[in-house]
């Protein structure tokens, strides 16, 4: 494939650089795209050294077939017509298109065959809570059709960008040496500390982030009849989100079930043995593919309810990794880009 990445030298133009090469994606040109402050740098990517372009409306995207873009809601509306006029496919990591009628928003675990349909050659890579969520629970959707979800997240420093992380590594430190601690990229303090707040508050008390994962989630299943209400907050840990779910099926489940349907699951490691304290935890997940889930029993509150406990590294598979996993799924299934890549 002729490939272009947009957005660089951000978080997760970064991560995508490190995933394609870890996942061996096939690659014939690779191009780097840029705002002016990165133009001009240079990455080595697979022994070569490649500059990063400025984006501008006179990028020439013809003969790309792929791009990924994570610059940003504004940027993949600003460029959109320009990336994709030749006939590139837009996988966007961007909020910008996710609820559009005419965009798929797919978990290749869940939804790959969405990906066929695009009037506008624009995928849309779905915000990381929700995917982290939907691919622990569509297993178990499978065995009786979801009708309700509570979520609370556990979202690390590193969902707000690499600034973030450093804040918080900073605020531990100052903290230590007695000092103000420096608080600029959340609300409140982080360190020592949980913000019950994570993108901007809506008309609904609830916040973006939160109505994401209400959308998303319904987008994604097909299903209008999934209720989900979220509570998003944000933890001083650098890297992985962490979920606690509880879920009501539409019958009865037995448990053994459950865990066996979520072991056999394509993208999910279970690690529920707590008996000997096994469980996941950002700590551990950091760095990994799939989504990782543990402590699955019955909710003692509601007869056909699951409550279990999912942590995925947010950068990865909520971001670049799930970006991938869709561009790997059409060149094995997509006519166009399956004679593409068999030609090259």
């Amino acid at each position: 494939m002729n490939v272009a990445i947009v957005g660089a030298s951000g978080a997760v133009g970064q991560e995508l650089l490190r995933v394609l090469d870890e996942q061996n994606f096939p690659i014939n040109s690779l191009r780097l795209f840029g705002s002016e402050r990165s133009a001009g740098s240079i990455y080595e990517f697979r022994g070569n050294k490649i500059k990063v372009e400025l984006l501008s409306e006179n990028s020439d995207f013809n003969g790309v077939d792929i791009a990924f873009t994570s610059a940003g809601a504004s940027t993949s509306k600003k460029f959109a017509d320009i990336i994709t006029r030749h006939g590139t496919v837009m996988i966007d990591n961007s909020s910008a298109f996710r609820m559009d009628t005419d965009v798929p928003l797919v978990v290749p675990e869940v939804n790959p065959k969405d990906s066929l349909d695009r009037p506008r050659n624009i995928i849309g890579n779905p915000n990381c809570t929700t995917i982290q969520m939907v691919v622990a629970i569509n297993p178990i959707n499978k065995l009786s059709p979801i009708k309700r979800v509570h979520v609370a997240t556990y979202q690390a420093a590193s969902g707000a960008g690499a600034a973030a992380m450093q804040e918080l590594i900073g605020q531990f430190k100052e903290i230590a040496e007695g000092k103000e601690p420096t608080v600029d990229k959340f609300a409140y303090q982080l360190a020592f500390n949980l913000i019950p707040h994570v993108d901007v508050f809506t008309d609904n008390d609830y916040t973006k982030e939160e109505m994401k994962m209400y959308n998303e989630t319904r987008k994604i299943m097909h299903s209008d009849s999934i209720q989900v209400s979220a509570t998003c907050v944000r933890v001083p840990v650098l890297r992985a989100h962490s979920e606690a779910i509880w879920l009501e099926t539409e019958s009865p489940l037995n448990i053994s079930d459950v865990k066996d349907a979520l072991e056999k699951a394509p993208g999910v490691v279970l690690n529920d043995k707590p008996a000997n304290k096994e469980y996941p935890m950002p700590l551990d997940v950091t760095g990994k593919d799939p989504v990782y889930v543990g402590r699955i029993r019955k909710d003692l509150s509601n007869s056909n309810g699951i409550t279990l406990w999912a942590v995925g590294d947010q950068i990865k598979k909520g971001a670049a990794l799930n970006a991938v996993q869709i561009a790997q799924w059409l060149i094995q299934n997509d006519p166009t880009l399956k004679d593409k890549n068999k030609i090259k």
